[in-house]
């Protein structure tokens, strides 16, 4: 039986059959579930949604409530997305376990939408939104932490982990190119569907730890154009979404794939997806290759001439920082750090624990160094590769 309740009359163990107004007004990534604990209890009430409607055939009723249900309302058109309220920027440290919770809630999400993908069932539309909104907030307190964490994905989780990172880094970078919110969402959203497609490969084929044969590859290959047909299906979506799934292989030089498009023939949404795509690649552990740091993975990026739009592939280096987080630098001093923190603006200078001398090749008392400090008497002459000094598990510095 459904009844129409307050979002205050809710308690730990309602079934909720749906909100009150548009699905992007509300914190979840689903629309229908039970409340299982106290803060999926608290974030309903903080939601700011008026009322949500309850299946009391499938969870808890209203205590002491009588009469009948009223009847269900018309649905309510889906709104636009609207600009975010101004959110406090923090530091790494005070973002870290609001980006880990949200991290491991995008996870099981995208794994559910992606599984339903594969089982050849339509997209859930609806879930997706709340989700990049979420992710939207997180970036704006602090786009280090989330991006981040984001990168630090196992090789058996890479398919759905990448779609989060993408989500993440378009937003970033379409606030960074000036784009408004509503357009940063819909790159937002764009970014979690861009590799649908994937879902329609041999699995065999999808998570081979080796090099693909051709045959192998030209199957792969159509995982655009797969993708396209899911997302054209499932409805609801906006053409924005269903461009940058068929086009973020695309190349500037027109080598690119699956149409061969070039220059301004690519979407400006899509030659950010591909930009996007191949930064979180190659800065992950794959099944068939290591991740490359994120500052040497820039670098390379830089070199590959006529793979990207130049202006989006500079506007990246200023959304992820010329060193980004968890990148080994070199001090004019001669101590070596890992970058812990990034700055609005502060491109050169980010915030460094330092915790060894190039000079003695020994360990240091570890310090943080904010770079951008007025009289600060460091600075950075290059980025350092780990292994050459036999460092790993530099991002333990920051996490």
């Amino acid at each position: 039986m459904l009844k129409k309740i307050s979002t205050q009359a809710v308690r730990v163990g309602m079934f909720i059959q749906g909100f009150d107004g548009n699905w992007l007004s509300h914190p979840f990534w689903k629309s229908r579930f039970v409340i299982e604990d106290a803060e999926d209890l608290a974030r309903v009430r903080q939601s700011g949604v008026s009322g949500v409607w309850i299946d009391t055939s499938k969870g808890l009723d209203v205590a002491n409530q009588s009469g009948p249900a009223p009847a269900p309302e018309a649905a309510v058109p889906v709104a636009e997305p609207t600009v975010v309220a101004a959110v406090a920027r923090c530091s790494v440290r005070d973002e870290l376990q609001r980006a880990a919770r949200l991290i491991n809630r995008s996870k099981k999400a995208v794994t559910e939408l992606f599984q339903e993908a594969r089982l050849g069932n339509a997209i859930n539309v609806e879930g997706c939104m709340p989700l990049v909104a979420d992710i939207s907030e997180s970036l704006a307190r602090n786009s280090s932490a989330l991006l981040g964490l984001a990168r630090l994905k196992h090789k058996d989780e890479y398919t759905y982990m990448h779609s989060v990172a993408v989500c993440a880094l378009m937003l970033s970078l379409a606030r960074q190119l000036g784009l408004d919110e509503e357009h940063a969402r819909e790159a937002g959203l764009a970014g979690l569907l861009h590799d649908v497609g994937k879902m329609a490969m041999p699995l065999e084929v999808l998570n081979k730890p080796g090099s693909l044969s051709d045959a192998e590859f030209a199957v792969m290959r159509s995982h655009p154009e797969r993708g396209h047909a899911m997302l054209r299906a499932a409805g609801s979506l906006p053409e924005s979404a269903l461009d940058v799934c068929l086009h973020h292989h695309e190349k500037y030089d027109g080598s690119g794939y699956p149409y061969g498009l070039a220059g301004e023939n690519i979407s400006l949404l899509a030659r950010m997806g591909a930009v996007c795509d191949v930064y979180d690649a190659i800065t992950s552990n794959r099944p068939y290759k290591h991740a490359w740091s994120p500052a040497e993975s820039l670098a390379r990026m830089a070199q590959w001439t006529g793979h990207f739009d130049t202006r989006v592939f500079h506007a990246l280096v200023r959304t992820v920082g010329i060193y980004p987080l968890g990148s080994l630098v070199r001090l004019e001093s001669g101590r070596l750090g890992v970058v812990v923190d990034l700055l609005p603006g502060k491109l050169t200078t980010p915030v460094v624990r330092v915790f060894f001398s190039a000079k003695s090749r020994a360990a240091i008392a570890q310090q943080e160094v904010d770079l951008s400090r007025p009289g600060a008497n460091d600075r950075i002459v290059g980025r350092e590769d780990p292994g050459e000094w036999g460092f790993s598990n530099l991002d333990d510095f920051w996490r």
